[in-house]
């Protein structure tokens, strides 16, 4: 899964640039999915006294929805970024307003102050309204997404990368950076993705979402069920799943 944002201050271009983001990959074939940050503290879809309101307070979680056109699953509290992108399996997914540490972005704004406050190293692209009056941002290319959609999306098929595990850099580092770096370095055309060395050679799912572990708890998995089912008749070296109810 790729996975990227968009940034910029309201009104500058942000969800227009998205939409047409969008509607480009969709064009090309990939499934995209998306998250929208709302910056505003009190924001909450169930309100109190409603019916799935009085389930939560109940101890339900999550709490599920169903309309005639949509169903919301609510959760009362806020996921973090990975648990969030455990729902999605989409080819790419597009953050809005989500300026989350190793993600690349695409920065929007009116005025290179804007830009200022939020372009860092990972960001690859600079569009909205400032993007149909200059070229560049130190260094950085400047797409008006409305005027060129193919050309924003050429820039982000060429520069987003399949998510970094996102590993303690305690844990990991055996491509000789942590995932922070690593990042930096794939959008600098300094590393490549494959210089990421956390191949999955054991994989665990809980209600089909996978579970990231870095290489020495893989091997510690991996070890513990050999050593018991290497003691059973019938043993042999092959695909070995295991599949229980943690009730």
């Amino acid at each position: 899964m790729k996975v990227f944002s968009v940034l910029g201050r309201s009104k500058t271009g942000k969800t227009t640039t998205i939409e047409i983001i969008i509607r480009e990959l969709i064009r090309r074939g990939y499934t995209v999915g998306s998250v929208k940050d709302i910056h505003f503290e009190q924001f909450a879809i169930d309100t109190e006294g409603t019916n799935t309101f009085r389930h939560r307070q109940a101890g339900a979680e999550p709490v599920t929805a169903r309309g005639g056109r949509e169903t919301d699953v609510l959760f009362g509290a806020r996921l973090s970024l990975e648990q969030t992108l455990g729902f999605y399996h989409q080819d790419y997914v597009v953050l809005e307003g989500a300026d989350e540490p190793g993600i690349p972005k695409i920065v929007t704004g009116d005025t290179a102050e804007e830009l200022d406050e939020l372009a860092d190293a990972f960001t690859f692209a600079v569009s909205g309204k400032i993007s149909a009056r200059i070229k560049e941002y130190k260094g950085i290319p400047a797409i008006d997404a409305t005027a060129g959609p193919a050309e924003l999306v050429d820039l982000i098929e060429q520069k987003v990368y399949d998510r970094l595990p996102m590993a303690d850099e305690a844990c990991c580092q055996l491509c000789g950076f942590d995932c922070i770096t690593l990042g930096q370095r794939i959008l600098a055309g300094e590393s490549s993705r494959d210089d990421c060395r956390m191949m999955k050679k054991v994989s665990l799912r809980i209600d089909g979402r996978e579970l990231e572990m870095v290489p020495f708890v893989q091997q510690i998995l991996k070890n513990a069920v050999r050593g018991v089912a290497g003691e059973l008749k019938g043993y042999q070296k092959g695909r070995v799943q295991v599949e229980f109810y943690d009730e």
